[in-house]
């Protein structure tokens, strides 16, 4: 019923369709072909859309240029190739690998094969030449008729014969151990981060990793590092190298050789071509052989002429590339021994870094034990030197000695600090305090320590304020005293003559420390490094100035630590400037007063009770002896469990604790008194410093904190505001004025007590010293002078004590 020429051109449609559906397919399915093939030839994969339209443009050349007719009656001879490929390839699978030929798993990454496997190609060349021959009736006419069935079954015959002469080494590169097939892992690939199984991926030497099938493929970088003796190059290098003597192999190498070889190979295939058309359109019977021949030659040798340009320009690029890749290399080989080298270097850099952390830390605890070891007998010895100090029933000899044990105990403790100090600050462990510090009060207390010394050297210190500063700021007291302290006293120790000013300007919360001097001065060169360790300048002017070299490399550290800044102007002969600069905001409150200067005899309300928990005997005893004359009860225990024994039944007003006890140390037994005692304050000593101490989590669980050695007015103080006491003061006599005796210089002449006063400084003998300065006061020697010597003598600082006495006697000369 349907019109039969609709019927018609639809069939003609479907046929159309079909074709084009099959052709195109066809071409896709050519396109893999290229695809692969050229991507391991020019390491190279444009996409299977060139490749499919490639094959298509060479379809539709074909048929514009009549030559279909040719390839169809040449297509046996194509089929033949292709029935000795498959034969090849079957007589591998079906006999090679049953008998132990070949490998039993089949591989198909890159990186594991030869590029030329003699078993597969040999075979292939050998029976598609045989099917060949036979088809173009070498053989015979039954050959010829049989030359495709000769092409597939030779290779039964050749490889497993070629693959038994050659003991299958040409299949694969690599040895067994490298072998993945049991890995079950998926691996990412260096290059495309893709992941992949095991079978599709290798181990890169030269991206030192794993990588995929296609990234291997199209790599042209690596050189076939993975395999150098089974690319293309390597195999037929190795084959002419054992046909053809040193020089003929040599010249092949050449760019000459490459040249020859490339453009032989293509000469030979457009041969091959031509010979094909020329042999098609022979048999038509319209067309002269002989003008076909002679056309055909023509272009034959025009085609050379272009292909040999080409092929030329193709060489030399290639050489280009291959030395351009060889730079690439040998400079990525050079980068990659500097950086194993640059490795090396850190890694030792590293191994040195942390042993000498390892060294700085060891000496850091070794410092912290033996301050420890020394604060402890230093308690004692400075606790009763307190007790004789306020005894208004001793002589005053024996207070005047009392007092200079006490300054030595402050001193000692004051170095013992310095080197706790100084192993922080090289450790980096050193933390800064926020306090509220009486700015003028503490100018006032450095001037007041650091005149009479200035006096002494026959030298004036001067303090000025430039603007007016708030009455508190916030700050860390004790380093920003001793960095005041370390100017100040380098200032005088280096001022022969003249004097020392210290100016102060604040502003905007910023305070600006000015110390000037007209001392001997310091040359550029030096001005950098005075600030280093244990630098010391020596020339005539500073040779007889003592002192460590330390003081201002820890200046320098502790401003650096606070945010401040320092500076340093100075001119030889003519003084040094040294400008401090530093952040000290304002803040408001009062100022928490430690120390108490009248004596106490006593507190007013109810006797209270004081618990003294400490494993050192004459700790405790030293406690005891300073507070029961107050009227204190005082209790001690050796132990902290003694102490939980005792407290059971006795009720207690306030504890002192040691830190450093064995079995239950302080902070142990706190927490069991707070357990049965939570409102009674708990102070804790130590002679521990006090940044280990304030790190521990109990720390601000406790009333108060007191170093070792402890002192007097603090433990007071501190007493007086757990226990919410009044105290009771000593009352003192006014005293009888006394008319002042006549100051005179030293006797005329007479320099005994002098040479005597020295003799004792050098030894070393302090008692000694104090002695002579008495007889000296008693002589009427300057006052001044005097008070200088015994502030020097309570100081324990008997070079200061030599060079005073030299002083003095250079101006008795005078």
């Amino acid at each position: 019923t349907a019109n039969p020429h609709t019927a018609l051109w639809l069939a003609g449609i479907f046929v159309i369709i079909s074709q084009l559906k099959i052709n195109v397919t066809n071409a896709y399915a050519g396109s893999i072909a290229w695809g692969n093939f050229f991507s391991r030839l020019t390491h190279n994969h444009p996409g299977r859309v060139v490749w499919l339209l490639f094959n298509v443009s060479i379809a539709l050349l074909l048929m514009e240029l009549g030559l279909y007719q040719a390839f169809e009656e040449i297509l046996i001879t194509y089929s033949t190739l292709v029935v000795a490929w498959f034969g090849a390839l079957v007589a591998d699978l079906v006999i090679n690998k049953p008998l132990g030929l070949s490998p039993k798993h089949i591989e198909f990454r890159r990186s594991h094969l030869f590029d030329i496997n003699p078993v597969g190609v040999g075979s292939m060349l050998i029976a598609s030449s045989i099917g060949i021959a036979a088809n173009f009736g070498a053989f015979g006419v039954k050959a010829e008729a049989l030359a495709a069935f000769l092409a597939l079954l030779t290779p039964f015959i050749t490889a497993p014969l070629i693959a038994w002469l050659t003991r299958g080494r040409y299949y694969l590169c690599r040895p067994e151990d490298e072998e993945t097939e049991a890995d079950t892992h998926k691996h990412q690939c260096k290059l495309c981060e893709n992941s992949f199984d095991a079978e599709d991926t290798s181990t890169c030497p030269s991206y030192s990793g794993h990588i995929c099938s296609l990234c291997c493929s199209l790599d042209a970088r690596c050189g076939n590092q993975c395999r150098p003796k089974a690319h293309f190059t390597a195999q037929t290098s190795a084959l002419f190298s054992k046909i053809f003597p040193a020089k003929i192999n040599w010249a092949l190498h050449s760019v000459t050789g490459h040249f020859l070889g490339i453009f032989g190979l293509t000469g030979l295939i457009i041969a091959g071509l031509l010979s094909l058309v020329y042999f098609a359109q022979s048999r038509n019977a319209l067309l002269d052989p002989d003008q076909i021949g002679h056309i055909l030659w023509q272009v034959f040798f025009l085609l050379l002429l272009i292909t040999g340009i080409l092929i030329w320009l193709y060489v030399l690029a290639q050489k280009s590339a291959r030395f351009a890749l060889n730079e690439a290399q040998m400079h990525a080989e050079l980068l990659e021994t500097e950086v194993n080298a640059h490795k090396a270097t850190a890694l030792k850099l590293k191994q040195a870094k942390d042993e000498a952390d390892a060294a700085n830390s060891a000496k850091s605890r070794y410092l912290s034990g033996v301050s420890h070891e020394l604060r402890t007998p230093l308690n004692t010895i400075y606790g009763y030197a307190q007790l004789m100090e306020a005894n208004t029933a001793l002589a005053d000899k024996e207070r005047k000695i009392a007092t200079v044990i006490r300054r030595s105990g402050s001193h000692l403790s004051d170095v013992i600090e310095g080197l706790l100090e100084i192993s922080k600050i090289e450790a980096r462990k050193l933390e800064i305090h926020r306090d509220k510090v009486p700015i003028k009060q503490l100018i006032e207390q450095l001037s007041e320590m650091f005149r009479p010394i200035a006096g002494a050297k026959g030298i004036s210190f001067e303090v000025h304020y430039q603007s007016e500063p708030p009455n508190l700021v916030a700050a860390d007291e004790k380093r920003l005293r001793q960095v005041l302290l370390n100017l100040i006293s380098n200032a005088i120790k280096f001022t022969p003559r003249g004097k020392v000013q210290l100016d102060i300007f604040y502003r905007n919360e910023v305070a600006r420390f000015t110390v000037t001097d007209t001392g001997v001065g310091i040359a550029p060169e030096d001005q950098e490094k005075i600030f280093e360790p244990f630098v010391r300048l020596f020339d005539q002017r500073t040779q007889n100035v003592t002192g460590t070299g330390l003081g201002l490399s820890i200046t320098k550290l502790l401003v650096d630590l606070m945010g401040g800044n320092i500076e340093i102007q100075s001119e030889p002969g003519k003084g040094s400037r040294f400008i401090l600069s530093i952040l000290l905001p304002g803040v408001a409150g009062d100022y928490d007063e430690e120390e108490v200067h009248t004596p106490i005899t006593g507190y007013q309300g109810p006797r209270r009770t004081i618990m003294v928990v400490d494993n050192e005997p004459t700790h405790r005893q030293l406690i005891h002896d300073f507070l029961e004359p107050m009227g204190f009860e005082v209790m001690d225990a050796s132990s902290g469990q003694e102490c939980l024994n005792i407290i059971a039944d006795t009720p207690v007003d306030l504890f002192l604790l040691d830190i450093s006890m064995p079995v239950m140390n302080g902070w142990e037994l706190s927490e069991r008194i707070q357990a049965l005692h939570a409102s009674t304050p708990i102070v804790m000593l130590s002679a521990e410093p006090f940044e280990d101490v304030s790190r521990h989590p109990s720390y601000n669980r406790h009333f108060a904190y007191i170093g070792k050695p402890v002192r007097i007015n603090i433990l007071l103080n501190r007493i007086r505001t757990a226990l919410d006491l009044q105290w009771i003061y000593q009352r003192n006599e006014e005293p009888v004025l006394m008319p002042e005796p006549a100051i005179q210089s030293a006797p005329s002449g007479d320099s005994g007590l002098l040479q005597e006063i020295m003799q004792f400084a050098r030894i070393g003998y302090l008692s000694g010293v104090v002695e002579i300065i008495d007889q000296m006061e008693a002589q009427n020697y300057d006052r001044e002078w005097i008070a200088e010597l015994r502030r020097l003598s309570e100081q324990c600082d008997l070079d200061g004590i030599i060079t005073a006495v030299q002083n003095r006697e250079h101006d008795s000369e005078d």
